[in-house]
């Protein structure tokens, strides 16, 4: 048997490299990913097909981050669209989900003491991102002293570490490096406010930050866009 890790899954290009990257330092997977209360579930469609090319396991954990809302992707608030890279806000985005990645990590950290896995890897990243509190290495370190603190393998000296693979890549060498682990991308969505039939908008924050990465990678990003 190979070494347990649980991969944070969304459905997005960083948590489909991740887990990419996990497989390559051969450990054994366990997806996770949740259903949230988030705006749509093209990116749970996405997490099943990527689960399903290694995964051991993939689990959907239902909870529901709406009853609280203040982001625009769990409550009745437009998503902010701009034209340009350029034009994204400095500030923390309304996208922001309050608390989700303290809350996902939590799931994961659950799950991996009952595998007895003593990692788990999450695509943070503190270079291309929008701004998120809880992508911060700060965060992320803070986060693993917690963990070694709160379980019965971190009391019993078997420490657990959080991977964050990602975290000083920018989108472009992420992008790059997926494709050298074979990651179809087309199996990916970073729309925070997908069409209907699950084509990206183009215009959100996430979209745009992904558009940019393809064209630093000198790539053409396979998703259908509106």
């Amino acid at each position: 048997m190979g070494k347990k890790a649980v991969v944070l899954l969304s459905g997005g290009l960083d948590s489909a490299t991740v887990m990419a990257m996990a497989l390559a330092e051969g450990y054994d997977v366990y997806a996770v990913s949740f259903q949230y209360g988030q705006r749509h579930s093209v990116e749970l469609d996405c997490a099943i097909k990527q689960a399903a090319i290694g995964a051991k396991q993939h689990k959907i954990v239902d909870i529901d981050l709406s009853s609280f809302g203040g982001s625009a992707l769990t409550a009745d608030i437009d998503v902010p669209k701009h034209d340009t890279v350029d034009d994204l806000p400095e500030d923390i985005p309304v996208t922001y989900v309050p608390a989700r990645n303290t809350v996902f990590l939590s799931y994961a950290l659950a799950w991996a003491e009952v595998l007895k896995a003593y990692d788990i890897f999450i695509g943070v990243n503190a270079l291309d991102y929008s701004g998120y509190p809880d992508c911060r290495p700060e965060f992320i370190a803070a986060y693993e002293t917690m963990a070694n603190l709160a379980t019965v393998a971190g009391v019993q000296g078997r420490k657990l570490t959080i991977h964050t693979p990602l975290i000083d890549l920018t989108k472009a060498e992420i992008i790059q490096r997926g494709l050298e682990l074979g990651v179809d991308y087309a199996k990916t969505t970073s729309c925070y406010d997908p069409a209907p039939d699950g084509r990206a908008c183009g215009h959100c924050d996430s979209c745009l930050l992904r558009l940019k990465g393809f064209s630093d990678a000198g790539q053409s990003d396979p998703r259908g866009y509106v």
